[in-house]
C-alpha cells in the first residue's frame, strides 16, 4: 500500500511542470576585472530569484568595443537584455533609442531610498529628463600622498591641503628635497576629458549650457580650471609625463603627491609594495554648495524592450546596483559602489581596514555624470580638449591660460552640433 501511495506521488510531481524562468542575458566589460564580481552576484541574485535565469556573454575587451557591439548588434536585434557600459558611452544608446528608461519602476518601488539608492546616484543615468542606467563601478578624482615625502619637506600627514594653493605650496617643499623627485604629477590626459571637467564641476560649472547650444566652460570655472592646471606647471614644476609613467614615479617614491582616479589605488598600492605609507585625501577646493565632481567607471543598461523581460531586468538591476550586489564588486574589484547602504552597512568594516578606499566614499555626495558631447563630432571634440590642455602642460602655453581657455572656448564651439 505505501509502495503503491508512493508511486502515485511520484507520478503527480512529474506531471507538476518545472518553474518558468525568465531568462535575462548580461553582457559586461573588462573580464580580468569583473568576472568573479559578476558571477558572485549572480549566485546571490539566484538563491532570491529562483524564476529569473541569468545567462553571461563573453566581456567585452573595452568601454569602446562595449558600445560599438551594442550598435552592431541593435541592427540585427541580437544585443543583450542588460548592458554594462562605461559612463560616457551612455548617450549613444540612448540618442539611438535603444536604453530603456527606468523611471517607472523607480517610481512604483517604495524600497529604493531604504536600500541605499539615492539622487546623485540617479543624476549619474540622467538623460534628457529620464534615467537610463544606475551606476555599477565607480571612481572618482582624488589625491593620493607620499607622507615619508611629505614629512621630509615638513608637512603633516595629519592635515593634508585642501586647496590648490595649498597643494602647490607644499609640492614646492617636496620638489626642493632634491633633483630626482617631483613634487606632483596629475594624470590631465585620462580619457573622456575626466580630469578637465573634474577642476570646471568642482566650481559649479558645466561642459556646455543646457540646451547644448553653447560652450559653457569659457568663464569663471573654466578660468579656474586652465589656471589651475597652468600653476601645476609654472609653481609647482610638474613634469610632462605620461600616465604610466606617473604612476611608476609616484610608486617609486618620487612622486610626492598624484592626482587620478580611485580606481589606481589596488594597482598603486600593489606597485608600492610597502616602501612608503600612501594616504589618500580629498580633491582640492570644491566648492561649497555648488561644487561636483564626476565619476568614472560603468554603469548598467537595460536594453530589453519585451515587457517581460524589461521587468526581469529591473529586478536584476537593482539587485546588482543594491547593497548586496555593491558590496560584493567593491570586495572583489577595489572599485566604490555609490549604493549607500552598501558603504554604511555592508562595507563599514572593509573602509575601516582599508581607510584609502575610504576617501572616494566621503565624497559621494558630490557625483556627477562623465559628460559626452553631443553630435557626430562629440570624440572630436574631446581631442581638441586634450590638445589645448598639452599645450600648457608641455610649458608651450603655459604662460598664457585664459588665451588657451579662449581658443578652447572657440574650437569646441565650431563643432558642436547646429541648432
Amino acid at each position: 500500500m505505501l509502495k503503491q501511495t508512493l508511486l502515485s506521488a511520484a507520478m503527480v510531481l512529474a506531471t507538476v511542470p518545472a518553474m518558468a524562468q525568465t531568462e535575462v542575458v548580461i553582457q559586461y566589460p573588462y573580464g580580468e576585472l569583473f568576472n568573479e564580481t559578476h558571477k558572485q552576484i549572480a549566485a546571490a541574485f539566484n538563491k532570491q530569484n529562483p524564476d529569473i535565469k541569468i545567462t553571461f556573454r563573453a566581456a567585452y575587451d573595452s568601454y569602446e568595443e562595449a558600445t560599438q557591439k551594442v550598435l552592431r548588434e541593435a541592427i540585427t536585434k541580437q544585443m543583450p537584455d542588460i548592458t554594462f557600459q562605461g559612463l560616457n558611452r551612455l548617450r549613444a544608446l540612448v540618442d539611438r533609442g535603444l536604453a530603456q528608461p527606468l523611471d517607472e519602476y523607480i517610481k512604483a518601488d517604495k524600497e529604493l531610498e531604504a536600500e541605499g539608492f539615492h539622487a546623485a546616484m540617479f543624476d549619474i543615468g540622467t538623460l534628457n529628463g529620464k534615467v537610463y542606467a544606475l551606476p555599477f563601478a565607480i571612481s572618482l578624482p582624488i589625491s593620493y600622498y607620499n607622507l615619508d615625502l611629505v614629512k621630509k619637506a615638513g608637512g603633516d600627514p595629519n592635515n593634508l591641503p585642501n586647496t590648490w594653493e595649498e597643494v602647490i605650496a607644499l609640492a614646492k617643499k617636496i620638489k626642493a628635497l632634491g633633483p630626482d623627485i617631483n613634487g606632483l604629477t596629475y594624470v590631465w590626459d585620462i580619457t573622456g576629458n575626466w580630469l578637465w571637467q573634474g577642476p570646471v564641476f568642482s566650481q559649479g560649472g558645466a561642459m556646455l549650457t543646457e540646451d547644448e547650444s553653447k560652450v559653457a566652460f569659457g568663464g569663471p570655472e573654466g578660468q579656474f580650471a586652465v589656471r589651475m592646471l597652468a600653476s601645476l606647471v609654472n609653481e609647482a614644476g610638474m613634469p610632462n609625463m605620461n600616465q604610466p609613467d606617473m604612476r611608476a614615479a609616484f610608486a617609486a617614491g618620487k612622486t610626492g603627491i598624484h592626482f587620478t582616479s580611485t580606481s589606481d589605488l589596488s594597482k598603486v598600492t600593489e606597485m608600492i609594495g610597502g616602501k612608503f605609507q600612501l594616504k589618500t585625501h580629498k580633491w582640492p577646493s570644491v566648492a561649497a554648495g555648488k561644487g561636483r565632481l564626476p565619476a568614472g567607471g560603468n554603469l548598467g543598461v537595460v536594453l530589453a524592450s519585451d515587457p517581460k523581460k524589461r521587468e526581469a531586468a529591473w529586478k536584476v538591476m537593482k539587485f546588482w546596483h543594491g547593497p548586496e550586489g555593491a558590496a560584493i564588486m567593491a570586495k572583489t574589484t577595489g572599485y566604490m559602489p555609490p549604493n549607500k547602504k552598501a558603504n554604511e552597512v555592508h562595507l563599514k568594516d572593509f573602509y575601516i581596514q582599508s581607510p584609502n578606499h575610504y576617501t572616494a566614499v566621503s565624497q559621494l555626495d558630490l557625483l556627477t555624470k562623465w559628460y559626452a558631447f553631443p553630435g557626430e563630432n562629440g570624440l572630436k571634440i574631446t581631442d581638441v580638449i586634450k590638445d589645448h590642455m598639452n599645450s600648457i602642460v608641455t610649458g608651450k602655453r603655459a604662460g598664457e591660460p585664459d588665451k588657451v581657455l579662449a581658443d578652447m572656448t572657440a574650437d569646441v564651439q565650431k563643432l558642436l552640433p547646429k541648432k
